[in-house]
């Protein structure tokens, strides 16, 4: 399969965008947006795992970005959820682990969050050692990290229903734009409102 990410970044270099600045989150928020209608309606969630520029692993790390499948405990009475998260890790939790799930949020938003994650970085290299350097204490104090609070989630391994996904920092800003979210009992739309009330 051809690498979504590969492509989207030649696009992205062929327009002149320079990677990792607010440019560039503007250019692939609005670039994925516009091929949601077409080419990105459907994507292949278990085909895209098999992204060449994503690499698999069999437990999530704090401070990395992951893509996975999740069947959620309490899948019953939770009033909506994402079968597909796509979640920074930020702390251990019980049997688990609490993480970011991007997709809660709508994409001007999730723009934002992402650049104040980008200054926690524990490096500026930006290749595959690189990794946010973020904890729940300090998402609670920062303000330009303030629309976190709709995404903190718990997860437990046991629910987990396939390998990390991880994604490197050069993918960060494709991936947190794709429209690859599975919501189940509700629409985003309806997501995005209620994360809206929280934040």
């Amino acid at each position: 399969m051809a690498s979504i990410f590969q492509n989207l970044e030649i696009e992205a270099f062929r327009a002149g965008i320079n990677p990792r600045t607010q440019e560039s989150r503007d250019w692939f928020r609005k670039r994925i947006g516009a091929l949601r209608g077409g080419a990105m309606r459907r994507i292949n969630r278990n085909a895209l795992l098999k992204d060449e520029e994503l690499s698999l692993e069999n437990r999530a790390i704090i401070g990395n970005m992951y893509m996975f499948f999740y069947d959620p405990k309490h899948k019953d009475t939770l009033p909506y959820y994402d079968g597909f998260p796509l979640v920074i890790p930020i702390g251990p939790a019980e049997k688990g682990f609490l993480g970011l799930n991007l997709h809660y949020l709508p994409p001007v938003l999730r723009a934002k969050l992402l650049d104040g994650l980008m200054d926690t970085t524990n490096n500026k290299r930006f290749d595959e050692s690189t990794k946010f350097n973020i904890r729940y204490r300090q998402l609670k104090s920062a303000s330009n990290l303030r629309y976190f609070k709709p995404c903190v989630k718990h997860y437990l391994n046991s629910n987990v229903r396939s390998r990390f996904a991880k994604v490197d920092s050069p993918e960060w800003e494709i991936a947190t734009f794709l429209p690859t979210a599975s919501w189940n009992k509700s629409s985003g739309a309806a997501v995005y409102k209620a994360s809206r009330n929280m934040i």
